[in-house]
């Protein structure tokens, strides 16, 4: 049997691949800062250890339950808060540093780690973005904490894969992965409890008003769990880009929220509008999120369906509609402290 670490198994894609894993028969092993209600699925399926990646600690105690894994997952990350920019290292790159030393102590054979298509450099935002495979570029965008500190743990995996060649590093890179059990969390992170999820109820009959270059691929969480679990399957090493089409623009994402259409503004008035909110602490996205939609690229998914064998099951609309559907109920998961908003 199979032995899988996960950690940072209680969030949007850890919840979905502890439910993939188990249906695969792994012998799964939970990590998380904070401990799910063992009582519930898909957490009752793994043996669980409370570990904070960015402590001074952590080395320590991630290679004690590493030791004997036949691969370890890496989802941990701090999205918040983007006031504390130290806060977010801390977890983000200090974090995957001390992930990454645990497994080369403990000797496991394969490390799995999220990135993300915001590890990329931007492009133009021209409206035409030539599809990108993942040969580009993975330095990021330097406005966007976010894509900075994705763009720093895949250098720091350059350097790990050339000091430890007997260790398979396979690294994730997704668009925006909707679920509706990640409702209650993503409208905590990146909308603020000022807002409230029901607002999906009320906007039928107006328009979205978003600049033309915002353009974002998405998949679902259930879609890239298969994917995470074909690669430790397959022991495939590298990078993958997973997203499933169509791209989502602004037309689409308003017909997904039952809207009467999307309206053209311009960039700089949204990105103004943002930063000012955010500074006075209204909503806790900063602006960098606007320049990761206005500036990635588009990815190609070939590598994903040539060596991994893996295919989206759920459209990119879908997935968005799972998510506005979770938003509409007000859902959220009472036995994951980050799912339960």
């Amino acid at each position: 049997m199979t032995r899988i670490v996960v950690v940072g198994a209680t969030g949007n894609v850890g919840t979905a691949l502890l439910r993939r894993l188990r249906d695969a028969g792994a012998d799964l092993v939970g990590v998380a800062r904070r401990q799910p209600d063992l009582r519930a699925q898909p957490y009752d399926s793994a043996l669980w250890h409370k570990v904070d990646v960015g402590a001074p600690d952590a080395i320590d105690r991630l290679t004690a339950v590493f030791r004997g894994a036949d691969a370890v997952v890496h989802l941990a990350w701090a999205l918040q808060p983007t006031h504390d920019i130290p806060a977010q290292h801390r977890t983000d790159v200090r974090g995957t540093a001390n992930v990454l030393a645990a497994v080369a102590a403990a000797g496991v054979p394969q490390v799995v780690v999220a990135s993300s298509v915001g590890a990329y450099r931007g492009v133009d935002a021209d409206g035409k973005r030539t599809p990108v495979d993942e040969s580009w570029p993975a330095d990021g965008i330097p406005t966007a904490t976010y894509s900075v500190h994705k763009a720093e743990n895949e250098r720091a995996m350059d350097v790990f894969e050339r000091e430890h060649p007997d260790v398979v590093v396979t690294r994730m890179r997704p668009g925006l992965v909707f679920q509706r059990d990640a409702a209650a969390e993503i409208r905590g992170l990146f909308l603020g409890h000022l807002v409230p999820m029901r607002i999906v109820r009320w906007i039928r009959w107006a328009v979205l008003p978003l600049p033309y270059p915002f353009v974002f691929q998405a998949v679902h969480a259930d879609d890239l769990a298969d994917a995470y679990w074909r690669a430790i399957d397959r022991k495939a090493g590298g990078a993958f880009n997973i997203a499933a089409a169509p791209v989502l623009t602004p037309p689409r994402m308003a017909r997904v929220f039952g809207m009467l259409g999307a309206v053209r503004v311009p960039l700089g008035l949204v990105r103004g509008l943002v930063t000012l909110t955010w500074r006075l602490r209204l909503q806790p996205t900063d602006a960098g999120w606007v320049d990761i939609a206005a500036g990635v690229p588009v990815m190609r998914t070939d590598r994903a369906r040539e060596v991994l064998g893996w295919e989206a099951r759920h459209s990119a609309e879908d997935a968005m509609r799972d998510l506005v559907a979770g938003f509409a109920d007000e859902h959220g998961v009472a036995a994951s402290p980050p799912l339960r908003g």
